[in-house]
């Protein structure tokens, strides 16, 4: 698979008609010490697009995330990124997050010794400005269930619906995932993916790093598959269900 699929860009990257892309990485460069993990890497997203950011394990894609929500320690990171006109790249993680950006780690951040309710109502911390803890249970009807138990004794999928819904409780713009489906059981894969495909529905901004290249890529509008912090891929996510040497040289399927 060639390079093809890869367009020069300038930042502000621009969309359909000329207009700035809705989200845009223009030249992103990472590094943990003196490793060199993200390698120039450019791209955009469209408004309400869902992106699959794909490969093998180390190829540095949790760093892009990390990079995106401005978590810099250990992590050193170079380059513009733009979101809805705002330059991210020069912001603090906090100032980030106000800005609209929700990450969802792999290990989730669940407070322990805080209740389901409470895990989503520090995230708001002022006045809700995202969705009510009405609209929360009405797409996570268990975590209603459960808004009195600690968020720290829930399954790992209940955990990992409480870390979207703790993220959708803020008014967010882009929605990162890491490893939505990490651990989880294949009926619990399932419960997220519906999750998510409500949330894609919504028409939210989401960028999902996982695994499980097949059900990230069901879920997905594009896809950018990454190769030793390089990007290889950049097109449609049918495109890469679609090419079966594709999916075998990077993501080993």
């Amino acid at each position: 698979m060639s390079k093809s699929h890869i367009a020069p860009v300038k930042q502000p990257v621009t969309g359909k008609g000329g207009s700035p892309a809705f989200f845009s990485v223009w030249e992103m460069n990472s590094y943990y010490g003196e490793s060199y993990v993200v390698q120039g890497v450019s791209f955009e997203v469209r408004e309400g697009e869902i992106l699959a950011l794909l490969g093998r394990n180390g190829a540095g894609k949790t760093s892009i995330l990390r990079s995106i929500a401005r978590l810099s320690s250990p992590l050193v990171s170079h380059g513009e990124i733009w979101l809805d006109h705002q330059p991210l790249h020069k912001m603090k993680s906090f100032e980030a997050a106000q800005q609209g950006v929700a990450l969802v780690p792999e290990d989730r951040w669940i407070i322990p010794g805080l209740t389901v309710e409470e895990n989503i109502l520090l995230a708001q911390i002022e006045e809700p400005i995202g969705w009510s803890l009405e609209r929360i249970y009405k797409h996570f009807p268990r975590l209603g269930e459960r808004r009195l138990q600690d968020g720290g004794t829930l399954s790992g999928g209940e955990q990992q619906m409480l870390a979207v819904a703790r993220a959708l409780a803020r008014d967010i713009k882009l929605l990162l995932l890491d490893e939505p489906y990490e651990g989880l059981a294949p009926v619990i894969v399932k419960e997220i993916e519906n999750i998510l495909n409500e949330i894609k529905g919504l028409g939210i901004t989401t960028i999902i790093v996982e695994q499980n290249a097949v059900a990230a890529l069901r879920l997905a509008d594009r896809a950018i598959i990454i190769d030793t912090g390089e990007i290889v891929f950049d097109g449609l996510a049918q495109e890469v269900l679609d090419d079966k040497d594709l999916m075998h040289k990077y993501l080993a399927i």
